[in-house]
């Protein structure tokens, strides 16, 4: 009778939870775009791993163009982005700009180094990323923290876990403009001898030792889904 009684209690639990889920991911629906289905020159993508028995989405769901001197980004699904011309060893630097012209919501973008097995599921990478909300309603997030930063590796294809710095606030981070939502944000990542750099807008917010950073690699851009930015990348520079 107990062991029925502790079935039905965990059950009555999981439902509400796996309601709760459900809710949360219908409230927070990936834009639908259309896209061309092809990539500037040189350039290639992986989306985030799928959820579940989700299928890979086609690459006409995001739109990826070259834009003036830069690139132009509207998403669609989460994915990275590089270009085989940018693999870095030894000391170096990776720096883009990113410039929205209205707010972003709650969502990231940033830039990453040390990419290894990109298109299959053992890669790994390490990216720096900015959230640049301005104010709890654009997070869409209750107690939201404004202007946030992020260090993270991606070891797999399951979600990132190997958190080098947590999402936290930092000044150095420019927050939608309070009356149209623009922010334009430098992000760099700089490859000591000894230390990894995390920069933004030239103002250090997080450093590792090198030991616990995989430098040499693929670098590149990481954008998250529903994204509307422009970015001027420009690469890897000794």
């Amino acid at each position: 009778m107990r062991k029925t009684f502790a079935v039905v209690a965990a059950l009555a639990i999981a439902a509400p939870l796996a309601a709760q889920q459900q809710a949360g991911k219908a409230a927070d629906p990936t834009n639908k775009v259309k896209g061309s289905g092809t990539l500037p020159a040189g350039w290639q993508m992986r989306y985030d791993p799928p959820r579940g028995s989700q299928p890979v989405p086609a690459t006409n769901e995001i739109n990826f163009v070259t834009m003036g001197p830069g690139f132009h980004f509207t998403t669609g699904p989460a994915a990275i982005y590089y270009n085989p011309k940018d693999v870095a060893s030894g000391e170096y630097s990776v720096t883009a700009t990113f410039s929205q012209r209205k707010s972003l919501g709650h969502e990231a973008f940033g830039i990453f180094i040390g990419g290894k097995n990109l298109q299959d599921s053992t890669q790994t990478y390490t990216y720096l990323a900015v959230k640049p909300c301005r104010s709890r309603g654009d997070c869409k997030e209750a107690g939201a923290v404004l202007g946030e930063v992020l260090v993270n590796q991606r070891t797999s294809n399951g979600p990132p876990t190997a958190l080098l710095e947590t999402m936290h606030h930092d000044a150095a981070v420019n927050v939608d403009d309070p009356n149209d939502g623009h922010a334009t944000n430098k992000l760099t990542i700089h490859v000591a001898k000894d230390t990894v750099h995390f920069i933004v807008n030239d103002k250090l917010v997080a450093a590792f030792p090198k030991s616990k950073v995989p430098t040499d690699g693929q670098a590149g851009i990481r954008i998250n889904h529903n994204i509307d930015v422009h970015v001027d990348w420009k690469g890897v520079t000794k």
